[in-house]
C-alpha cells in the first residue's frame, strides 16, 4: 500500500472514529428479525397493500420475503435520467424471480446544470442535492423496505440519494446507471464554437446547430464531467456491480445488468445469509478508494463538496487537506476531456473501470480489503461483464489499457500527480484543478483583481471590450449561503478567448466550477464565503492577486493595514437574486449550508441558538 494513502486513511479512521461509531451504533440498532413491513400495525400495513395484487400481494404477505424499494430520479425532459423509464417494471420483474417484491417508493427531483448553467435556476442546483436526500429518507421511511435501488446518476442526483439512503445505512443499497449517451460532436469543437459566439464569429443558429450535435440521445453527456465522475465513484465505493457505470443504454449489457442489481440486492437483506448493508460497503477505506479513484483520472472538482457530504452522511470526515495529499501521491492515469481528447465512450473502449482499478491496485493506491455489493475485496471489480447467448457473466477485464492515449499504467502516468490542488492564504482556503489545464499553462499567476458579483457583470464586461487586459476576475458572492453555490462554468468561454489573445488570466470565486471545465486557471469554492467575512468581500479592483498551484497559496498582495481600513462590501444585490424561479422558497435551506470545505450542506448540523432543548450537535 502506497504509504501516503496508508496514513491519510490512518487519520481519516482516527479522525472519525466518535462520530462513525455511533453511526454504525445506530445501524446496528435499527436491524429487526422479519421483514420490516411486518412490524407495523395491520392498519398500517393494509395501507401499503391496498394496490397489490396476485403473487406480488401474495409475497408481501409472506413472513420472511424481502420488499425492495426503487427510489428513481426518472424524467422525460433529461436525456441522463430519460433512460429509467422502463426501469421499475423490469426490476420488479427480476426481484420477483429471486423471490421478493419491489415498489417504487419515491422520486425526487434530478435537474440538469447543463439547461440552467449561467440561469436563475443554477442557483438552486446545489441546493437541490439536500432536497433529493430528503426525499429518498421520505421514501423509505414507511419502514417497509429491506433493502433499495436508487436510480440516479447526475450531478447533484446520485450524491443526494447516496445521502438519503445513508441514513437507513441498516439496509442493502446498489446504485443502478443508465450509462452515458453515444458521442456526438468533439467536445474540443463545441468548445471552439462556443468561444467563436462569443466573439461575435458565430450566429445563435450555427452554435444551436453544434450544442445540438454534442448533446443528441438518450444518456449522460460524454465529457468528464461531475455525472460520469459520480459513476466512477459509485463503483469504487462498491455500490455498482462491476463494471456497471459506463454502459451505453442502447448496449446489449445494460437491460441485463440492470435485472442482476435487483437480483443481488434481494439477496443481500437481512432476510438472508449473505447481509451487506450499505453501512458496510460506505466505509473509510472505500471513501478514500474513491477520492484515489477521482485524483488518478482527473474527475470532477464537485467532488471535493460531494464526497465530503456524502462521507459525512455515514460518520466519515474527510477534508481538503486528505484530497490534497492524496493528489501529490496519485499519479494521473486518465486522459479524457477536459484533461484530453477523448470521452467518457474512449475511456470505456480502452478497457474502462476494470483496468483502472487493476492499474491502481498494482500500484499500492486502493484498499482491496473492502465490502462491496459484488462481494468482499475491490479486485472483483478488476473484471468486466459479458454476455453470452444471452447470459451475463463476468470474466477478468483486459490485462492492460487498450488504448494508452487515454488510460496509461501506473508507473508511466500521464503526470506524477492527481492535479488538484489546495491553495491556502489570506484570502482563505480553495481548490485548483491543474489537471485540465492545457501543457505548458501558467500554475502561477499574479495579475491585477477586477471584481464582480454577478456572472452577468462579468459576460457584459466581455461583450463591452472591457477586459482586454491581464487579469483575475473575481466573481464573488456566489457561496452556498450567498445564492446556494451556482457553477459558473459558463464564464470559462470569455475567459478563455482571453487567454488565446494573449494576456494572462486567472478566476478567484467562492462559486463553483464544473468538472467539465478547464484552460483558465481558478481558485474556486474560496471558503470562508464572502457573505461570511471572507476576505474576497474586500478586494477592490486593480488589487494584485497571486494564485501559486505549486506552492499552494491564494493571496491578496494588499497590506494588512490597508485591508484593516476597508469595509467589508455588501451584498445588497442578493435581494433580488434570490428570488424569482421559485428560488425564495429555499431560504431556510440557503442560510442553513455549511461551508464548501464541510460539504456544503444543511442536513448534518444544528442550529442551537434557536432551541432551548441542549441537542447534541452533529460535531460534538
Amino acid at each position: 500500500m502506497n504509504r501516503t494513502v496508508q496514513q491519510v486513511t490512518e487519520r481519516i479512521i482516527s479522525r472519525s472514529a466518535k462520530h462513525r461509531g455511533r453511526y454504525l451504533e445506530n445501524m446496528a440498532a435499527a436491524r429487526v428479525s422479519g421483514p420490516f413491513r411486518h412490524r407495523l400495525a395491520c392498519s398500517n400495513l393494509a395501507h401499503g397493500l391496498a394496490v397489490c395484487a396476485g403473487a406480488e400481494c401474495r409475497t408481501l404477505h409472506a413472513p420472511d420475503t424481502p420488499n425492495i424499494a426503487i427510489i428513481t430520479a426518472y424524467n422525460d425532459m433529461l436525456s441522463a435520467h430519460h433512460t429509467y423509464e422502463h426501469y421499475p417494471p423490469l426490476i420488479k420483474e427480476a426481484v420477483a424471480a429471486a423471490g421478493g417484491t419491489a415498489q417504487v417508493a419515491a422520486g425526487v427531483p434530478a435537474m440538469c446544470d447543463g439547461v440552467t448553467q449561467g440561469e436563475p435556476g443554477m442557483d438552486l442546483s446545489l441546493i437541490s442535492r439536500d432536497v433529493i436526500a430528503m426525499s429518498t429518507v421520505i421514501g423509505l421511511s414507511h419502514n417497509v423496505f429491506d433493502g433499495a435501488l436508487l436510480l440516479g446518476i447526475c450531478d447533484k442526483i446520485m450524491p443526494g440519494m447516496l445521502m438519503g439512503a445513508l441514513q437507513f445505512g441498516y439496509l442493502p443499497v446498489i446504485l443502478v446507471p443508465g450509462g452515458p449517451m453515444r458521442t456526438g460532436l468533439g467536445n474540443k469543437e463545441k468548445a471552439r464554437a462556443r468561444e467563436l459566439f462569443a466573439e461575435g464569429r458565430l450566429s445563435r443558429e450555427e452554435l444551436l446547430a453544434v450544442e445540438c450535435q454534442s448533446y443528441s440521445g438518450t444518456g449522460t453527456c460524454t465529457f468528464y464531467g461531475t455525472a460520469n465522475s459520480n459513476q466512477l465513484i459509485a463503483e469504487l465505493l462498491g455500490l455498482h456491480l462491476p463494471g456497471a457505470s459506463f454502459v451505453n443504454p442502447d448496449d446489449p449489457l445494460r437491460r441485463p445488468l440492470t435485472t442482476a442489481a435487483a437480483s443481488r440486492v434481494t439477496g443481500l437483506t437481512h432476510l438472508g445469509g449473505n447481509y451487506t448493508p450499505i453501512c458496510q460497503v460506505v466505509s473509510e477505506k472505500a471513501v478514500v478508494n474513491a477520492m484515489v479513484g477521482v485524483l488518478a483520472t482527473g474527475g470532477s472538482t464537485n467532488q471535493t463538496l460531494h464526497l465530503v457530504a456524502v462521507a459525512r452522511a455515514a460518520g466519515i470526515r474527510i477534508s481538503w487537506d486528505d484530497f490534497s495529499d492524496l493528489s501529490d501521491a496519485v499519479p494521473l492515469l486518465v486522459r479524457i476531456y477536459p484533461n484530453g481528447p477523448g470521452d467518457i465512450n474512449d475511456f470505456q473502449q480502452a478497457g474502462g473501470m476494470a483496468v483502472l482499478i487493476r492499474e491502481l491496485l498494482a500500484g499500492g493506491l486502493l484498499h482491496e480489503e473492502v465490502q462491496t455489493v459484488a462481494g468482499p475485496g475491490l479486485t472483483r471489480y478488476t473484471q468486466a461483464p459479458r454476455l453470452t447467448n444471452g447470459t451475463l457473466s463476468w470474466q477478468e477485464g483486459p490485462p492492460g489499457s487498450l488504448a494508452p492515449a487515454v488510460i496509461t499504467t501506473h508507473s508511466e502516468p500521464f503526470a506524477a500527480s492527481g492535479g488538484l490542488k489546495v491553495l491556502s492564504g489570506n484570502l482563505g482556503r480553495a481548490v485548483i484543478k491543474v489537471s485540465a489545464l492545457p501543457d505548458g499553462a501558467q500554475t502561477r499567476i499574479e495579475a491585477p483583481a477586477v471584481v464582480f458579483h454577478t456572472q452577468t457583470e462579468l459576460e457584459e464586461a466581455f461583450r463591452a471590450d472591457r477586459l482586454n487586459r491581464d487579469l483575475i476576475a473575481v466573481i464573488r458572492f456566489q457561496g452556498p449561503q450567498a445564492n446556494g453555490m451556482p457553477e459558473l462554468h459558463k464564464l470559462v468561454t470569455p475567459l478563455a478567448v482571453l487567454i488565446d489573445r494573449g494576456f494572462t488570466v486567472g478566476m478567484v470565486t467562492d462559486g463553483r466550477l464544473s468538472g467539465a471545465s478547464g484552460r483558465v486557471p481558478a481558485a474556486i469554492h474560496v471558503t470562508p464565503e464572502a457573505l461570511c467575512g471572507g476576505l474576497l468581500a474586500k478586494v477592490q479592483d486593480g488589487d494584485l492577486i497571486r494564485i501559486d498551484a505549486g506552492a499552494g497559496s491564494l493571496e491578496l498582495l494588499v497590506s494588512a493595514d490597508e485591508l484593516d481600513k476597508r469595509e467589508y462590501v455588501e451584498a445588497t444585490h442578493l435581494q433580488e437574486q434570490r428570488y424569482g424561479v421559485g428560488r425564495q422558497i429555499f431560504a431556510p435551506l440557503r442560510r442553513d449550508l455549511l461551508g464548501a470545505e464541510e460539504g456544503a450542506s444543511s442536513l448534518f448540523t444544528y442550529v442551537l441558538e434557536k432551541c432551548n432543548v441542549n441537542f447534541p450537535r452533529d460535531d460534538d
